[in-house]
């Protein structure tokens, strides 16, 4: 993923027999190619999800604070890996190491969507995650 032409992390998906299906789990993983903020994070992450109507304002404060408690602050090649559990929300990984749960599963269908839903920002990278790049 790149913004305004410099490389912010590569990504990559984990998915049971390497098919993604949205009802099972599967992992995200983040490689961060600088160090960024988690403020920075949990922001771009939260107005992503405002970007493609997934939740109301109320339900996406709700969801800023989630994020705040569970997303650290990246340096250059740290890793986040994110779990989605069908039925029960999300999990994360910061170096390995789990930071938090976030037992909601409307926030990981509107978390994971920023790279998976069709109208992401950036379709090139949804493509190559999916397979199809």
């Amino acid at each position: 993923m790149r913004w305004f032409g410099f490389r912010l992390y590569q990504a990559s998906l984990w998915a049971p027999q390497g098919r993604w299906q949205a009802d099972l789990p599967y992992a995200l993983e983040l490689r961060y190619a600088r160090d960024i903020p988690s403020a920075r994070l949990v922001q771009a992450s939260i107005e992503e999800m405002q970007r493609l109507g997934s939740a109301d304002d109320a339900r996406l404060a709700r969801w800023k604070l989630e994020l705040e408690r569970v997303f650290p602050d990246v340096r250059e090649g740290d890793v986040i890996h994110g779990l989605h559990l069908p039925q029960r929300g999300a999990e994360f990984y910061h170096q390995g190491r789990l930071t938090g749960r976030i037992d909601d599963v409307d926030f990981a269908r509107a978390f994971f969507a920023i790279w998976l839903d069709p109208r992401t920002r950036e379709p090139a990278l949804r493509a190559s995650l999916l397979g199809a790049g």
